[in-house]
């Protein structure tokens, strides 16, 4: 596949409760983040697959959203805003790691484009 999903992301509103049952299901082990002012974000990577992170949500519906590899953040963004995609969230750097975007395709499903820093993935 072209452009495989890279990482998925949990936004929930009880972080240790979604922690605990995630590494009692699965093994799952997290490493912790001090965001600053967004507060801490948790990182995990199963054996194989793709990793993810998890945060404590700062509004939104609780849920999974994944994320899909690009090679160019700012030419996928606008494919998909011409394609009928609303934007959520124009292309934001991370610092160290790269940079993204969350759409929401046609059908209102949401879905975020990500673009590694070289060297980074």
């Amino acid at each position: 596949m072209a452009n495989p999903f890279v990482h998925l992301e949990l936004n929930t509103p009880d972080p240790a409760k979604a922690k605990s049952f995630y590494s009692e299901m699965f093994g799952w082990q997290f490493h912790d983040m001090d965001m600053g002012a967004h507060g801490t974000y948790s990182t995990f990577k199963p054996d194989s697959g793709p990793g993810g992170g998890l945060f404590s949500m700062q509004g939104g519906v609780p849920g999974w959203l994944a994320y899909v590899g690009v090679e160019d953040i700012k030419k996928a963004t606008e494919k998909a805003k011409s394609l009928g995609a609303q934007v959520f969230v124009d292309s934001q750097e991370i610092p160290q790691v790269g940079w993204f975007s969350v759409v929401s395709d046609p059908t209102g499903c949401n879905l975020a484009l990500f673009q590694p820093k070289p060297g980074t993935m």
